[in-house]
């Protein structure tokens, strides 16, 4: 992942017609506090002896690595910072045995503090210092702030996990191994993977790298930064969430939070198959200084006066506008929100009514040989970001819900779990979740998703297995998101139990982690009757709370060709048309749609089958059949159906 500063460094280069300045670069063998020497490179500007304030970068990626050209016109020459790059204890020059991290927190060792207050104490520092970094450079930041360095003062962090063990190896007591074993393998340390297998529970060996036992002891003000698509964004939004409620007297109250709809990667325009307008990370790119500046330089800039949250609430990526597709300022996350179950039902219906009493199970076989691939989610080495799960969703092996399409807008953000009753007939395996938005195309693309292993249903601190065919209650934790579903949409779950590789699938033989002599097959009963309610947990903050109840209890009596919304439209408006259940049957015709002009001359078209009921909402966004923009006027919108002829007038504003 090259550094977020390098697109707007070019424009402002190019803006400037500035050459590249010289620097005077020193290397030092650092000592930490067990004599264990870090290689470290610091940039001050070339001649000038003044004592500056200091940015540190900690990284396990190589430290000449971060000294790109661009990096250091901005933050040495331009803006007078020191910069001071170091290698992690064991990675690059630096001495020591590499520890993923877990020698840069409160443990034994404590390299970043020592790393902190050695710059603070350099003749070229004033004594201020803060640092940067994202993913593997932004842990170490995590973990220094967690020590309190007394001339620590401020942090920019982005990507970052902040408890190792929950945001990056065990997501609800399953192995990441696409994640874990992809990135050990990046930084060829491979070997490191044995220590988990070791200890697969969240045993205290893991304290030296979980911040959330330490909120009050961090001290300094911090810009968090994630994406919704990201591998930590609940780590992220845990760290803001937990040191602005429960931080150090510095700490609380100070801490600033942007999530974007973005993957890990937040410098790339797309989410996967999704491109959402207006959320370009570049646009925060000036804050990124001004955050030095205003904590390091005492500037008056307004970075610490900036709303504490900015969160952007996904739409239907295909709109250039709401609903949706927007940026929300709050001072406080998550937004207060009423919990909305939507409940799983037979016949892959998500419906708002609580189910029947004797609404039967849904079952499927889980064969940990022939795991459900994974399409997209929050990856690092695989593909990342939404993506269709329509190619996964049709396997045997996945069930499906969803509501009808909704007749308005619903806005979620926080939050979202599936709770699930369900059984198996061994003593562990795992179950996996999916929230998606179904476009009116068909598309079905990933909003969120998670996993839980029956083990840890309850704790991740010790193992408690299952009595097979027992019934159990079982909460897939799927972190948290903002998404606004738009009218035309559905909401879908996919229930399963597996995710490979972003998962190791679960052999379901209850053996150690890894330790597993053999795989077996498992049959898995989902309930979702009276006493044993399946649901899907959402927290809505606008919108209408009936948009569920009214799409799931609408079925219409007849053909109707209802007032397309909005009307006039200029980007795109949708088209409403009722069909009564059991239409094909009766009358053996389909139901066709067109557009004409006024003189009568068909635009567009579609066909609608004999099999469907509800009612169905078409998007038409001005176009004839070959994707041309027709001009500002009235149109005609035509229903056919057997005897059946309907028409509305349609007026499109350029």
């Amino acid at each position: 992942m090259k550094t977020p500063f390098r697109v707007r460094s070019i424009l402002l280069l190019l803006a400037l017609g500035s050459s590249l300045h010289a620097y005077d670069r020193i290397t030092y063998m650092v000592p930490m506090r067990d004599s264990v020497r870090l290689a470290t490179d610091v940039a001050v500007p070339e001649g000038n002896a003044v004592p500056r304030p200091a940015i540190l970068i900690r990284t396990p990626y190589g430290r000449k690595s971060v000294m790109e050209p661009l990096l250091l016109f901005i933050l040495v020459d331009l803006k007078g910072y020191a910069l001071v790059s170091q290698d992690l204890r064991g990675r690059g020059e630096s001495e020591g045995l590499d520890s993923l991290f877990f020698s840069d927190g409160w443990g034994r060792v404590r390299d970043g503090y020592d790393a902190v207050e050695w710059t603070a104490g350099q003749p070229w520092c004033n004594g201020k210092v803060g640092t940067w970094g994202y993913s593997g450079l932004g842990i170490p930041e995590y973990l220094a702030a967690g020590t309190t360095p007394p001339h620590l003062l401020c942090c920019f962090v982005m990507v970052a996990a902040s408890n190792l063990y929950e945001d990056a190896i065990f997501y609800g007591g399953a192995y990441q191994r696409a994640l874990v074993d992809g990135w050990l393998s990046e930084v060829h340390n491979p070997e490191l993977a044995s220590f988990f297998i070791q200890h697969p529970n969240q045993d205290p060996s893991y304290d030296p790298v979980n911040l959330s036992a330490r909120w009050d002891s961090v001290n300094v003000p911090i810009l968090h930064m994630t994406g919704w698509h990201d591998i930590f964004v609940q780590g992220v939004i845990n760290a803001f969430e937990g040191i602005q409620n429960r931080g150090g007297q510095g700490a609380r109250g100070r801490q600033k939070l942007i999530v974007g709809p973005w993957e890990h990667n937040i410098t790339q325009a797309s989410t996967g198959q999704l491109t959402f307008p207006n959320s370009s990370f570049t646009a925060f790119f000036d804050l990124q200084v001004e955050w030095f500046d205003c904590w390091l330089k005492n500037v008056d800039n307004g970075a610490d006066r900036i709303p504490a949250v900015q969160y952007y609430t996904m739409g239907d990526a295909d709109r250039t506008d709401g609903p949706g597709n927007s940026w929300i300022r709050r001072d406080d996350w998550p937004p207060p929100a009423r919990d909305l179950p939507l409940y799983l039902a037979s016949g892959g219906r998500l419906t708002s009514e609580p189910p029947p009493v004797n609404d039967p199970p849904d079952f499927f076989e889980y064969d940990p040989e022939k795991p459900v691939p994974t399409v997209g989610g929050r990856n690092l080495n695989l593909r990342a970001g939404s993506y269709d799960q329509r190619s996964v969703e049709s396997r045997s092996d996945v069930l499906v819900y969803t509501t009808p399409p909704l007749t308005d807008s619903l806005s979620v953000a926080g939050r979202v779990r599936a709770v699930l009753w369900a059984a198996t007939d061994g003593i562990d395996t795992d179950f996996t979740a999916k929230l998606c938005d179904v476009y009116p195309d068909g598309r079905s693309m990933l909003i969120a998703d998670g996993i839980v292993q029956a083990r840890h249903r309850n704790t991740l601190k010790r193992e408690e297995f299952l009595v097979p065919d027992q019934a159990y209650e079982f909460s897939v934790d799927l972190w948290s998101t903002a998404v606004t579903f738009v009218p035309g949409h559905s909401i879908r779950l996919d229930i399963s139990s597996s995710n490979a590789n972003r998962f190791e699938p679960n052999p379901n033989t209850g053996e150690p982690f890894r330790l597993n002599t053999g795989f077996r097959t498992a049959h898995q009963t989902v309930y979702h009757d009276a006493g044993l309610a399946s649901a899907l947990r959402l927290p809505v903050v606008g919108g209408s709370l009936s948009a569920v109840q009214i799409a799931d209890a609408f079925l219409p009596q007849s053909v109707r060709l209802e007032r397309n919304f909005p009307n006039p439209f200029n980007a795109e408006t949708l088209i409403p048309v009722d069909m009564p259940a059991g239409w094909g049957e009766r009358s053996g015709s389909a139901i066709r749609i067109e557009i004409a002009d006024v003189t009568g001359r068909r635009i567009r078209q579609w066909i609608l089958g004999t099999s469907g009921q509800g009612r169905i909402l078409l998007r038409w966004r001005g176009d004839d059949e070959s994707g041309n923009l027709m001009p500002s006027g009235v149109y005609l919108c035509r229903l056919t159906a057997g005897s059946v002829f309907q028409t509305q007038k349609i007026t499109l504003m350029r």
